[in-house]
């Protein structure tokens, strides 16, 4: 039979050919490597060397690139070649010999202690299982751990037991569940407070009866969404003396946003209650998984949560009122959560009526509820800062992700709100928009005053110029005055009256409120407003139809320039043979949203045959749901908007005529000082203010209008769309979170999955107890390393945190270490009562693993537990 006589290496696949050396030691594999080539590049591979270095402690300094391999070779020799060691002989002599006989007396006692060492542990593991037999009975009838019942003061089983039982899933199930009912609860206001221990000025004046409060000093109170884009330039723009609180859109519930709010007021009582968040004309997106609306507004805890808020409000009678900076005025659907909260809290409730679009222009318009001497916004805010913030939102926002990152570290100790507002005053310090918006309004105004005086030549030039710059500022003055929508009537029964002749509202198909009486002392006064409303319905929706004209016409206009300067310059070089970039490319960038300028194009002319012979009587539904068969242009572009700014970025690394193009195109006046990537942005935008315009038009639109059908039919198309859309930008939002806080820990698993997002991060410290035997309040405590704890929503990440400073530098690095992570329906929290040795503690318990953590103050581990509670129980429900 004929062998073939080849080289093994050279024949066999490569992982076979590295499993036979790895059996070698190294000088073997020393021997090995002068054989042949193919056998030197195998044995100094590094996967053969680096277990042999790693068995002795022997790191290497540094991480080898790509294509280097030899490096744990040759750390290895190096490691060998300057050990200093002995000869066994040589060793005797310094050490004496380890293998020297022993007395009989030595081997008798080493016996005996071996005999008394064998039943203590024995003794120790019946205790263990009588103790197992208590928590989990024969018969399996789901009995709760014992320990969870006993007082805290007595010890707890052993983590090894635990890991021993292997309790069944029903009953760890029952036990997690168990453990989340005996952590501490923050009672209702009436009542005393179990955790945290608040001092008696924090709950005396939250009554709305306190005689001792006064108008004069009630302040006004104002919450800021984290979540607000640009929101440390709203924290500036607070008011002096306004309490103002900045709060974490993620990572917080309902219950400890009001401990958050029950804080700051110190137990008084505000004469008004701001909410600066996120949402859109039909609900408020206050906190990640709480988008109140209609449906939802009757849950328990969002009805305890606003009935709680409410009783921190001074009465109606006496002024108080919560302003929602949300433009739940511009749809029906806005009303009735305003109508609904009204009702349950006894409190006016306040919001925007604008139809302007653009980021948060709502802001400023006109709002809803009483009359005030000042609008609510420069109740809180500033209004110059405040309209330079919603001017350039967008663009303040870009500025800003580069600011935090620098100036985060250094206010890394201090609270939110202060630290926005010192971000804040130094974004505002050093771009000085607020000045350049003042300036733009005098320059206007002193324009206006010469076009005038140079029409009408008058002999005094001063005096004229003079007493028109004071006409146009009443003018001014007055405007601003009718900013406020005179209603003196309860919003709750303006409502019931409005609905009467209209469908059935959004997502709210019962109506339980009951109707007015002839006999109710505002009828009188609400059948007037019924019918000066009605009167003004018409003129109302022309102001909307007319918005909507102009908006596409600028949208229109910011595509054209996608065209205009972009796409025929670059195919008219395609064409004379100087091609910056390939047909191909040019195909991939510029197809779909050339498509979609074309649609838009239509559309617009559309909406532009309709208004030149606008009437009351005329619809534009129609014209939106022609617009709404026809968004698969959009979903192409969303499609392959990833792609193409890949290509974007591609051709500009690779090509340098490409590059040198944008440069010259970018940011320059005829782009609106918008780069090619953020005239790309604006399709995805432009849903949001179809949807806000379609809802201003309906509520504006009588029932027994031709239109109202065509508008519901047309609102439920761009809203299932626009669904899409953010469904889109979540899922990309969430990967991207997820991989750079996998890249920032260094050990971590992949923790892309499908729905995980981030809740919160807390920074706690390990403790290691020296004694469990004794009670809670008598044990001591050692810090053992500092933790940093990543709480999903199905899964806690647990890592090691160090800092590391650098010469010369006040900041320091915080660098994280993966050490294990627990699904949440098998975590078990534990409190620690508070002692003279001990503050902020609780025990975290997983399977496999058990943390005793502390936070640094007494807010943190509320508000961690009450959230890691939520997060529980929500995972365990799924």
């Amino acid at each position: 039979m004929q062998v073939a006589k080849v080289d093994f290496s050279t024949v066999l696949p490569r992982f076979i050919s590295l499993y036979i050396f790895s059996f070698l030691n190294p000088k073997d594999l020393c021997a090995a490597a002068q054989v042949s080539w193919p056998w030197k590049f195998l044995t100094e591979q590094d996967c053969l060397w680096m277990p042999k270095c790693i068995k002795f402690g022997w790191f290497l300094p540094y991480t080898p690139t790509d294509n280097e391999y030899g490096a744990w070779k040759h750390h290895y020799i190096a490691c060998v070649s300057n050990l200093d060691w002995l000869t066994p002989r040589e060793a005797a002599a310094v050490y004496g010999t380890l293998n020297e006989p022993k007395t009989e007396d030595e081997e008798l006692q080493e016996r005996q202690r071996e005999k008394c060492l064998r039943k203590i542990v024995w003794e120790k593991i019946a205790l263990q299982k009588q103790e197992l037999f208590k928590v989990r009975p024969p018969w399996v009838s789901g009995t709760y751990c014992s320990r969870l019942f006993k007082s805290k003061c007595q010890p707890r089983l052993s983590q090894t037991v635990r890991d021993r039982v292997r309790l069944h899933e029903t009953l760890e199930k029952q036990l997690v569940l168990s453990s989340l009912e005996s952590l501490p609860k923050r009672s209702n206001i009436s009542g005393c407070h179990s955790y945290p221990l608040l001092s008696k000025k924090n709950w005396r004046g939250v009554y709305k009866n306190d005689s001792s409060s006064s108008n004069a000093l009630q302040p006004h109170f104002i919450l800021i969404s984290s979540r607000i884009p640009a929101y440390e330039m709203v924290v500036n723009s607070v008011r002096a003396g306004i309490i103002s609180v900045v709060y974490e859109h993620s990572g917080l519930n309902l219950e400890t946003l009001l401990y958050l709010i029950e804080k700051a007021l110190d137990g008084q009582m505000a004469q008004s209650v701001g909410i600066f968040s996120d949402g859109d004309s039909r609900e408020i997106n206050l906190l990640q998984g709480y988008k109140i609306g209609i449906k939802n507004l009757l849950m328990p805890e969002v009805r305890d949560f606003w009935e709680k808020l409410g009783s921190y409000v001074a009465p109606e009678e006496e002024g108080g009122h919560v302003d929602l900076f949300v433009p739940l005025g511009a749809s029906e659907a806005g009303i009735e959560v305003l109508s609904q909260l009204s009702q349950l809290t006894g409190t006016l409730f306040t919001a925007p009526t604008g139809i302007a679009t653009g980021s948060y222009q709502h802001v400023l318009s006109d709002w809803l509820g009483r009359q005030w001497e000042t609008a609510p916004p420069s109740i809180y805010f500033s209004e110059p800062k405040l309209q330079t913030w919603s001017s350039f939102t967008d663009f303040l926002e870009d500025t800003l992700k580069s600011v935090r990152k620098q100036l985060s570290p250094l206010f890394k100790e201090l609270q939110k709100n202060i630290s926005g507002r010192m971000i804040g005053q130094f974004v505002f310090d050093t771009m000085s928009v607020a000045n350049i918006l003042n300036n733009q309004e005098i320059v206007q105004a002193l324009a206006d005053g010469l076009i005038e005086l140079s029409k009408e030549n008058s002999d005094n030039p001063l005096e004229f110029l003079s007493y028109f710059l004071l006409k146009k500022c009443s003018k001014k003055s007055k405007h601003f005055e009718r900013n406020v929508i005179l209603t003196k009537s309860d919003p709750k029964a303006t409502h019931n009256l409005l609905t009467k002749e209209r469908d059935v509202i959004e997502d709210n198909p019962q109506d339980t409120k009951p109707s007015l009486s002839k006999n109710d002392p505002n009828f009188e006064l609400l059948v007037k407003l019924e019918r000066k409303l009605q009167l003004d319905s018409a003129e109302k929706r022309t102001r909307v139809v007319r918005e909507l004209f102009k908006s596409e016409r600028k949208y229109v206009q910011m595509l054209e320039i996608v065209r205009d300067v972009y796409v025929r310059p670059l195919r008219a070089a395609l064409s004379s043979n100087r091609a910056i970039l390939s047909a191909a490319n040019i195909q991939i960038m510029f197809s779909d949203i050339l498509q979609i300028l074309c649609l838009n194009r239509r559309f617009l002319d559309d909406l532009r045959d309709r208004l030149q012979e606008w009437g009351p009587a005329h619809c534009v539904g129609e014209i939106f749901i022609k617009f709404g068969s026809q968004l698969n242009m959009y979903t192409n572009f969303f499609n392959n908007y990833p792609m193409v700014l890949k290509t974007i970025e591609k051709c500009r690394e690779m090509i340098p005529a490409f590059r040198a193009f944008l440069k010259r195109h970018d940011k320059t006046i005829v782009t609106k000082m918008l780069s090619l990537p953020e005239l790309l942005l604006y399709p995805s935008r432009r849903f949001e203010e179809y949807l806000h315009l379609l809802y201003a038009l309906r509520l504006h639109t009588p029932a027994e209008h031709i239109d109202r059908g065509n508008l519901t039919i047309a609102i439920d198309q761009i809203k299932n769309y626009k669904g899409y859309i953010d469904q889109m930008k979540q899922n990309i939002n969430m990967k991207d979170h997820l991989l750079d806080i996998q890249r920032l820990i260094w050990g971590c698993p992949t923790l892309s999955e499908a729905n995980r997002y981030l809740i919160r991060v807390q920074d706690v410290a390990q403790l290691h107890c020296c004694d469990e035997d004794i009670s809670f309040y008598l044990r001591l405590y050692e810090h053992t390393c500092d933790l940093s704890l990543f709480l999903f929503n199905d899964a806690l990440l647990v890592s090691s945190r160090g800092t590391s400073h650098t010469p010369f530098e006040r900041t320091s690095k915080s660098t994280y270490q993966f050490i294990a992570s627990v699904a949440l329906h098998r975590l078990i929290i534990e409190d620690i009562p508070d002692s003279k040795f001990i503050k902020n503690a609780f025990i975290l318990q997983g399977p496999k693993h058990e943390w005793i953590c502390a936070t640094e103050v007494e807010d943190d581990k509320f508000l961690w537990l009450s959230v890691l509670q939520n997060a529980i129980k929500s995972s365990m429900e799924k």
